[in-house]
């Protein structure tokens, strides 16, 4: 599986981004699908993921209330809406998938896309 990360940019505080994350292959809709995050000078931590299925889904507690993992198995494609930014929100944020079951955990996921740059600017 190869995943493409996009939807990266500079928002002002407050302001909402919808990253998406493109898959190849036809077995998309088989793999949990997770975000997560690496602010400069941190180490990567756990955003969202989702199910296969979709029919769970789990979020950091930075992210509850504020952010919304979905995803469109037809179009491959899972997305992560933000809203409510703020400056610490601000970091790279990679997509990542796990064969089967739901995964919170970096070093358990198969499959990483390329980063998408988040700024929050105050």
């Amino acid at each position: 599986v190869q995943l493409q990360a996009s939807g990266g940019g500079l928002v002002q505080a407050g302001g909402s981004l919808r990253l998406s994350c493109a898959a190849s292959g036809r077995t998309f809709s088989s793999y949990a699908m997770g975000w997560f995050r690496q602010a400069p000078g941190k180490e990567r931590g756990f955003v969202a993921a989702i199910s296969w299925s979709a029919g769970r889904t789990y979020y950091a507690d930075s992210a509850k209330g504020r952010f919304t993992i979905s995803r469109d198995n037809a179009k491959n494609t899972v997305y992560l809406q933000m809203n409510s930014l703020k400056p610490e929100d601000t970091a790279v944020y990679y997509c990542a998938a796990a064969r089967g079951s739901i995964v919170t955990i970096d070093t358990y996921m198969d499959y990483w896309g390329k980063g998408t740059q988040v700024t929050v600017s105050s």
